[in-house]
């Protein structure tokens, strides 16, 4: 990024964490109000790498990808946590694997005979935007989640997420850092 941080974790996590923060005290006085971080299924297999959070000693895009993800997941948790008694919930997500234009510069993408050969398996196996929109709208307005909070959620119902996805450890440090990242201080009180 121009600040010199990995982009998927820029992008996916530090923009998230600062536009939340930025909102708070909005969400805060309209409460009941809610707070709905798109994750995805890939944090299971990730971790947060401390020591080489930018991707600078060894770089894999699908790693940096997968980490973002977790750090969504971790910021939910930590959030959920600080917010408690406001009448703000946050809550994460997976959509489900969704046909998007999002990887168009994969070479699978640009290769019209591998895309004409890869068509009917994305038709069967990915989701529509509509039908991956449906856990995001789920978690946004079901009355039934007005008061759950720190939940992961896939296909509209409560998921479990990785262990590691709610360690409390981690997710501190991480809101930590993320504060450094953006610049942002007191937030504790949030």
């Amino acid at each position: 990024s121009e600040d010199g941080y990995e982009m998927h974790f820029a992008t996916n996590h530090l923009g998230h964490f600062l536009l939340t923060h930025l909102l708070l005290d909005k969400l805060k006085a309209s409460a009941p109000s809610r707070i709905v971080n798109v994750a995805a299924h890939g944090h299971f297999y990730a971790k947060i790498d401390f020591d080489d959070l930018h991707g600078r000693k060894v770089y894999r895009s699908f790693n940096a990808y997968i980490q973002s993800k977790l750090a969504n997941v971790l910021f939910t948790y930590e959030l959920a946590k600080r917010l408690e008694g406001t009448g703000v919930t946050v809550n994460s997500l997976h959509p489900g694997a969704v046909d998007t234009d999002i990887p168009r510069h994969l070479t699978a993408r640009k290769n019209i005979i591998l895309r004409t050969l890869l068509a009917p398996f994305v038709w069967l196996l990915l989701k529509t935007s509509e039908q991956g929109a449906q856990t995001s709208i789920y978690c946004a307005v079901e009355p039934s989640l007005e008061n759950v909070t720190g939940q992961y959620f896939a296909d509209c119902r409560q998921k479990d997420c990785a262990k590691h996805g709610c360690d409390e450890g981690v997710a501190k440090k991480l809101w930590e850092i993320s504060e450094e990242m953006t610049g942002i201080t007191n937030s504790s009180n949030h």
